[in-house]
Order: C-alpha cells, then structure tokens, then sequence
C-alpha cells in the first residue's frame, strides 16, 4: 500500500492529513466526492484476475503454430520445435515451459486465443499500454476498463478491486470506483502509522462529525487498514499443497487466492508481470533460457494459484493473461524479437471451456502479415466481454467496452 508521509508535529489537522499525500494508495481518491454509487451487494460473478504482461509478450513462443510452416522459416534459431511442444494439438502447441499448466489445459480449465490485439498497431510501451487499459478508442473516455465495469455493478469497497503487488494505482482502474493498490495484504499499513504518530486513529477523529461524503471515503481508508490487520492476524496458508514461487508473481497469485478464500467481496484483481521485451538472446526452448525460464516462472505461479484455490474455488475465478502488443514473427539479428502485433491470450477458469486455442488464424506468409506482424483478426476486447458477460454478469457491455461487441468464441460457459 503506498506511504502517506506524515509531518514532524504530532498535533495534525485535517488540512495536514490531506496534504500528506495520496492516503496509502487507495486509487481512484478515496475523498472523492463522486463516490456517490448504489453498491450490488449481490454480485455473484467470477472474480476476474488480470494478468498484464508488460513488455510486449511473444505469443508465438507461448502458442506455437506448429502447422504452419513459415513459422520455422521466420525464426531459424529461436523457433520451438515440434518434437517439445506439449498439449497435444494438431496445428498449435504449447511451449514445453508451460507444463506446470498442462494438468489445467487437458481437464478443460485452461484455453488461449490467437491472433488477438488492439484494433490498430501500436508499438510504443507506454502508449499502447495506456490505449489497452483505457479500452475506448476513439472517444474521450479516460477512465479504466475495469473502473467502468467495476462502476456498471455500483462497486463502493475499496476492497472490491485490488492492484496486487505494487503501490501505484494500475491505470485499467483510473476512474471514480475505489480500489486499493498494494503491494502485499502483510504490508496494507501507513508508513508512518505508530504509537508516537497514530495517523490512522488521528484521521478517523478528525473525521467523524464531517460532511458524510468524507466522512465516508476517511471510513474507507481506516476500514481498509482495520481489515488488513485482520487478514495478518489470521495468517495463510495455501491449499492443496500449493507451492507459490518466491518471485513478484507467485507473491502477488498467493494474496489474491488469500483474499479470494477470506470472503472479502473482491471483485477483480490486477496483477503484472514484466520483463517480456526481448530484442536479443530469446533463446532455444532449453533451461537457462531467457524465454523458457520467463515462461516457466509464469506458469508455475498460475498453476499454484490454480492449485491453492482448488475445484470449488477455481468454479468462481476467471483469470485472464493479456499484453500491449506481440512480437516481430521473424527474429532479428540479435537472436530477439522487435515489437509486433498480434499476440495470444491465455484464459483459466472453472467456467473456461479449455484444453483449445480460439480465434481465426490468418497465417504467417508474407502476404497475410500486418507490416511483418501476425495480423489481428480479434479484438482482445471481444475476447473480454464474452467473459464479462458470461461469467461477471454485465449486462451493458457498452458502458466498458464503446462500440465492441462480446465475442461469439463459446470460450466460456454462462453463470
């Protein structure tokens, strides 16, 4: 949870706690007044679990069109080839790293999609990210796909939307529905916060006879650090044997299944994984490999968060990979891959119907590329709504999506 920095006199105002900072990382602005929603205590939908990988995933090296043969003509050197892909496809295979995920991929919990991205190219980090998380191309929206989704069901509890694993605010929930971001559920404390200055218990007298809209979004703030303490004091232990890898992911995957399997009434959850942007030395599909070894580490903490929320808990979970655009499909000098287009998604879920991978391939010949890119045929967008439709319960989807209309895939079976 981000630092509020407290000042040096113990004796604080109301106009001091406010100048402190952005009040522990509540994104969205807990003292903003537009939190003015009718909450659905009611919902009964998946909790949707984002996974970003930011860099710029090659989905060809994850899912790998065996069957068409200008896939190993492009990439001489860094191709997968057919004899270690796993999954037992005819025309795509999964990459052997990915194994930790197989048990979930044959029982029909886990599918991709091909061929997926943004409706036009766009290979700047920033700015593609930026376009992936605002969702609405071609309007003036500036809002957060998820903030709106989060906004159509009157979502008022910073606890309904996490940003798991870092103290900034993710940008897929800038809007005025509240969430936190954090960077550990042990960490949710205010920098600051003890016996010589009790910042917390400070804000919350302040506080109490104020107007009600901020009198409200302080609550939030102090209810959010009281059941943060709770969530301590009960301590986790995973599931099923679940062995989260030690890295920013597995540590992440653990307090989101933590908060999923404590009833906090989360609705969704963002999560990041970096370091997918290689130009250079991507390597074979072998151990010690900058591509196996990312891909390995993705896919032993998905399949531990899978593990640890077991059959019953994975029924009301949809977890979705996505990424700001894909990768060249021929390498470069360098051993790498330069920024590209088209890409996969990976979906996992108690409700996925699994074990395929979706979409309509356009090829990899030089006549069926977007400026030397797999070609997009379905927006990453569609894939989305057809989730949220099925599994979250939106009704609108308009008001997340302008303009697109849920795919028509069959990837997931309806609530």
């Amino acid at each position: 949870m981000r630092a509020v920095t407290c000042c040096d006199d113990n004796r604080l105002s109301r106009r001091s706690v406010l100048r402190a900072g952005a009040l522990a990382g509540l994104a969205g602005s807990l003292l903003d007044t537009r939190l003015a929603y009718a909450a659905d205590p009611a919902y009964d939908g998946d909790v949707l679990v984002l996974l970003s990988l930011r860099g710029g995933f090659d989905g060809l090296s994850a899912v790998v069109p065996a069957g068409d043969p200008a896939y190993y003509a492009a990439r001489p050197t860094i191709a997968v080839p057919k004899s270690q892909l796993i999954g037992g496809g005819t025309f795509f295979g999964l990459h052997p790293a990915l194994a930790p995920l197989l048990p979930y991929w044959t029982s029909g919990r886990l599918a991709a999609v091909h061929a997926v991205g943004q409706p036009a190219p766009n290979r700047s980090h920033f700015s593609a990210m930026e376009e992936l998380e605002r969702a609405a191309p071609g309007t003036s929206l500036r809002t957060g796909w998820l903030s709106r989704m989060l906004g159509s069901f009157g979502a008022n509890d910073p606890f309904d939307a996490i940003a798991m694993g870092t103290a900034r605010p993710a940008r897929v929930l800038a809007g005025p529905a509240p969430s936190l971001s954090l960077t550990s559920i042990d960490g949710l404390a205010l920098t600051g916060d003890d016996a010589a200055k009790p910042v917390a218990a400070t804000m919350a007298a302040l506080y109490r006879d104020a107007p009600p809209a901020l009198a409200r979004t302080a609550g939030q703030l102090t209810g959010a650090l009281d059941r943060g303490r709770a969530l301590r004091a009960a301590g986790y232990t995973p599931a099923g044997g679940a062995v989260y890898p030690d890295t920013e992911l597995g540590r992440a995957l653990r307090d989101v299944a933590r908060l999923i399997k404590a009833d906090s009434r989360l609705m969704t959850a963002t999560v990041d994984s970096g370091d997918w942007d290689m130009h250079e030395n991507l390597g074979i599909a072998a151990p010690g490999r900058r591509m196996h070894d990312q891909l390995a580490k993705l896919a032993a903490a998905i399949a531990a968060f899978a593990t640890d929320l077991g059959t019953d808990g994975l029924r009301r979970v949809t977890l979705i990979t996505i990424s700001e655009f894909g990768r060249r499909v021929t390498q470069n000098g360098s051993g790498g891959l330069d920024h590209g287009y088209g890409n996969a998604m990976f979906v996992l879920g108690g409700g996925v119907r699994g074990g395929q991978v979706y979409g309509s391939w356009p090829g990899l010949a030089a006549g069926q590329l977007r400026d030397g890119d797999l070609a997009v045929t379905t927006d990453y967008r569609a894939v989305i709504g057809e989730i949220l439709r099925a599994r979250c319960g939106v009704g609108d989807l308009a008001t997340v999506f302008p303009g697109v209309a849920a795919s028509a895939l069959g990837l997931v079976t309806a609530r």
